[in-house]
């Protein structure tokens, strides 16, 4: 990236950031005063997240650490949980847990799945595993897919939502057939549940019920509970105290981490009770957005899934990427409203002069209608050169 698209890049966060009416705001848009008072209104409020008093973490033992990893067990009905500073981190160390003790270092997964395209082949280069693909649909695998396969897999990596194919989930009745299946090879099943949070709705399942489908499950707080950075690995006690053997290898026993601990417990405590009203309102959303392209005569759109999953879901233009970008930034410019951030190419692929974009419903979206949705959809569409 050179220097005028650094430049770029500032300047549409920083009118993003501005505008006073957003679908939601994105924590990278925040100002560092802003992060930091979220971090003190519950102690403000009479709410605090953890005693004041409480001394701080050392090397990840005590102190909000040791009180978020009690915290996401009791969520999701594990013995244990340990604190990790990144998920990629995380995610390699159970799956190099896990064929330690199936003795396959073979992992069937999505090749849309995060390790595949965001960690740079790390699970290969740095845990020593291989990844067999079960699918290549935008989905996730289906039991007939699992069973069939015609090679040996020591673990089945879920990444619940699969976030690249549209933030997809398959039924519950699938899902437990796709777990059962898993089971018949000998596999254990591993959840990579970084949005996994926000999957409950779809399923009309608790979190421990999900996650209780699983040998072990991983969870991110920055992706959908807003926090400041940070991952948990849930699971057996014998896993988990392995697993803090290899964060230790790994480097991630990092001395202090109580402002990326406390900025959990906040999501856990406010955001994620609000997760099943950012899900509904995200069909309201759907439904405004499909009601403003047809109103505005686009020749051809898609919403994936039609009805979001999660809070999150896919829109597809016939359009250029940047051109679309230019657009979203001249509505803000001009109508203080924040619609649509950034365009690219679609992940999964597709046709030539497609243009895709992630739209996420959270606390600022509850208060627009279906309404304003088609209205800010007609208004962003006048706005291509």
């Amino acid at each position: 990236m050179d220097e005028s698209e650094r430049d770029a890049k500032r300047y549409r966060a920083s009118v993003w950031s501005k505008a006073g009416r957003a679908l939601w705001r994105s924590p990278v848009e925040a100002s560092v005063g802003e992060r930091l008072a979220e971090l003190a209104e519950p102690a403000r409020s009479g709410s605090a997240l953890i005693d004041p008093h409480e001394l701080t973490d050392t090397y990840g033992d005590g102190g909000p650490v040791a009180e978020v990893e009690r915290r996401v067990a009791e969520e999701l009905g594990f013995p244990a949980a340990v604190f990790f500073p990144t998920g990629t981190m995380a995610q390699q160390v159970a799956l190099r847990c896990w064929a330690g003790r199936t003795g396959s270092p073979v992992v069937g997964l999505h090749p849309l799945a995060h390790p595949e395209v965001h960690e740079s082949g790390a699970l290969t280069a740095v845990a020593g595993l291989r990844t067999v693909h079960l699918t290549d649909e935008p989905r996730l695998p289906t039991a007939q897919e699992v069973r069939e396969h015609p090679e040996p897999f020591g673990t089945l990596m879920l990444e619940l939502p699969l976030r690249d194919a549209g933030f997809v989930l398959p039924t519950w009745a699938e899902l437990v057939d796709v777990v059962d299946a898993a089971r018949e090879r000998d596999a254990v099943v591993h959840i990579d549940g970084a949005r996994l949070w926000e999957c409950a709705p779809h399923f009309g399942r608790g979190l421990r019920e999900i996650a209780g489908l699983a040998d072990s499950v991983y969870v991110s707080f920055y992706k959908s509970l807003g926090g400041i950075s940070g991952a948990a690995l849930a699971g057996p006690e014998e896993v988990t105290d392995e697993a803090r053997v290899w964060l230790h290898r790994y480097g991630g026993l990092v001395f202090q981490q109580f402002p990326a601990a406390l900025s959990a417990l906040r999501g856990l405590a406010v955001e994620l009770p609000r997760l099943p009203s950012y899900v509904a309102h995200a069909r309201v959303v759907a439904d405004g957005l499909r009601a403003g392209f047809e109103e505005a005569g686009v020749p051809w759109f898609r919403i994936h899934p039609e009805t979001p999953h999660t809070h999150q879901f896919q829109v597809w233009l016939p359009y250029d990427p940047e051109a679309l970008t230019a657009a979203s930034l001249a509505l803000t410019e001009t109508t203080d409203t924040v619609l649509f951030r950034r365009w690219s190419p679609p992940t999964a692929g597709g046709p030539p002069g497609m243009a895709m974009t992630e739209v996420t419903v959270a606390e600022p979206g509850l208060a627009w209608t279906e309404r304003d949705v088609r209205e800010a959809a007609v208004a962003f569409l006048s706005r291509l050169a």
